[in-house]
């Protein structure tokens, strides 16, 4: 874990390789302005664990988590979210308690598996850390077929350039770091 950064117990974090450069003692200043600076002397690449707030994966478990059903479901290939057994208001994402009436009396049900592509974006640089070898990706808003719920997820299966608004999107579960799992939309 890099130092400094909180941990938690049973928690295998994510990783992301760091490169250290060394260079040689006054490499830059002896470099005059038609000269170019030495290059570097050493190279070291080294994977470190991410600090806890740029893991972007949950803890899934019924122990660190009430909504572990939804992450049990997702294991299954099956996406989910509560509802409110009281105003009967689907909620996403999946809840503990009804932002409404505030009652804990929620519901697993099944959304939908198949959607289209309301809106997109191609994330070109700046990925989030961890993330950069995975550069261009897409990320979508999805709005799922017989509900009234739009997501928000990666979009795979397609280039950004090829892309297109109401493109037919199926769901897809993955493997996560950690033994974790997550969602993302596969383009059809």
């Amino acid at each position: 874990m890099a130092e400094g950064a909180p941990s938690t117990p049973g928690r295998k974090p994510s990783t992301v390789q760091v490169a250290q450069v060394e260079r040689a003692p006054d490499a830059t200043a002896s470099a005059g302005p038609s000269e170019s600076p030495e290059k570097p002397a050493k190279v070291e690449v080294e994977t470190r664990a991410l600090p806890f707030l740029l893991d972007f994966l949950p803890l899934q478990d019924a122990k660190n988590t009430r909504l572990s059903p939804f992450f049990d479901a997702l294991r299954l290939g099956r996406l989910t979210t509560t509802r409110c057994r009281r105003d009967l208001e689907l909620l996403w994402p999946p809840r503990v308690a009804c932002p409404t009436c505030h009652g804990e009396e929620l519901e697993w049900v099944d959304l939908p598996s198949r959607g289209h592509l309301y809106a997109f974006s191609a994330v070109l640089a700046g990925a989030p850390l961890g993330m950069e070898s995975e550069l261009p990706f897409v990320v979508g808003l999805v709005d799922l077929e017989s509900v009234t719920l739009r997501l928000f997820g990666r979009v795979v299966g397609v280039s950004w350039q090829e892309c297109r608004v109401g493109q037919p999107v199926r769901l897809e579960t993955y493997d996560a770091p950690g033994g974790r799992v997550f969602y993302r939309f596969r383009a059809e």
